[in-house]
């Protein structure tokens, strides 16, 4: 039996590197072909988390569903980033 949303998967299911292959969904017409880098985490409306990847040749961005067979660990350092390591000094909220 198939995890679930892992027919059309583009990422690895360990580490969530990608290759930039479609403009859109399906389509494959991208014709760059660099890495896409997992950069975040994303929690859609109907709370499904979805994997934001850059790419690493022309700075794409696009979301892409998780997988039901997605290693759960490497999806929550990735989700708890921002927070391990925060996008400015702490001290500037003056709550330290």
């Amino acid at each position: 039996m198939q995890a679930p949303a892992t027919a059309h998967r583009t990422h690895c299911p360990s580490c969530f590197l990608s290759r930039h292959v479609d403009d859109a969904p399906g389509d494959r017409s991208a014709g760059c072909d660099a890495a896409m880098e997992p950069v975040a985490i994303s929690s859609r409306r109907d709370r499904e988390w979805a994997l934001m990847h850059r790419c690493r040749g022309c700075g794409t961005v696009h979301l892409n569903r998780i997988a039901g067979d997605d290693n759960p660990l490497v999806l929550m350092q990735l989700a708890v980033r921002p927070l391990a390591r925060p996008p400015f000094p702490l001290d500037r909220l003056g709550l330290l």
